[in-house]
C-alpha cells in the first residue's frame, strides 16, 4: 500500500505542460510524479532533470531506457523496472531484448558496446557502489567523456527514483504492471510491493 496519496493532475495547472510532455512520452503520467506533487517545486526540478537526462544527449534513448532497467533491478526496485521496460520498447527495444537485459553478459543481442554500458550501470547502482577503474575503460572504448557522463546520470537519475519509490511504496499504473508482466516474468520480476 502506498504511503503518500498522489496529487490530482486538476490540482496541478502550472505543472500541467510538463505532465502533458512525460503523458505523450510515456503514455501516462506516473503515480511517483504525483506523489511528488505534495511539493511542487521539487516535482518542476524533477521533470526538468528528467527530461534533460532522458530525453537530449548523444546516447541513444533505448539504451539509456535499458541501462536505466539493469540499474533498476541492481538496486532492487520493481517499480522502475516496470516502467523502464516500457519505456525501452517505446524507445524502440524489442521485447525479447528487454526480457534478456539481465542476461547481457552472454545474450547474443546485446553488442559489445550495449554490454560494457549495461554492466557499468549494473555496478554503480549497487550498494556499495561497485565501479572500479576497469569499468571506466571499458566504457571509454566505445563512450566519450560526455556520454560517460550521460550514463552516469542515467543510473544516478534512477538511483533518487528507485529510493523514491521503494520507500513510498508508489502504486504501480495499470500500463507498466501489463508491460512488466509480459516482458519481465521470465527473469522473476513481480509488483512486489507496487
Amino acid at each position: 500500500m502506498t504511503q503518500i496519496s498522489k496529487k490530482d493532475r486538476q490540482e496541478l495547472p502550472a505543472l500541467a505542460p510538463m505532465l502533458d510532455m512525460v503523458e505523450a512520452g510515456m503514455g501516462f503520467v506516473p503515480n511517483s510524479m504525483l506523489t511528488m506533487a505534495h511539493w511542487p517545486e521539487l516535482l518542476g526540478a524533477f521533470g526538468g532533470l528528467g527530461a534533460t537526462i532522458l530525453q537530449t544527449g548523444d546516447i541513444e534513448p533505448e539504451l539509456k531506457q535499458l541501462i536505466a532497467l539493469v540499474s533498476s533491478r541492481a538496486s532492487g526496485c520493481n517499480y522502475c523496472q516496470a516502467h523502464t521496460s516500457n519505456s525501452a520498447h517505446r524507445a524502440g527495444a524489442a521485447e525479447a531484448k528487454i526480457a534478456a537485459a539481465f542476461e547481457f553478459e552472454q545474450s547474443p543481442l546485446f553488442s559489445d558496446r550495449e554490454r560494457v554500458a549495461l554492466r557499468f550501470g549494473w555496478h554503480a547502482a549497487m550498494q556499495p557502489n561497485a565501479t572500479e577503474p576497469s569499468d571506466f575503460a571499458a566504457l571509454k572504448q566505445f563512450f566519450s567523456e560526455r556520454e560517460v557522463v550521460e550514463i552516469v546520470a542515467v543510473v544516478s537519475l534512477f538511483g533518487f527514483l528507485n529510493r523514491w519509490n521503494d520507500t513510498m511504496a508508489t502504486e504501480l499504473e495499470p500500463q507498466a504492471a501489463e508491460f512488466g508482466n509480459r516482458a519481465l516474468a521470465e527473469s522473476g520480476w513481480n509488483r512486489g510491493k507496487h
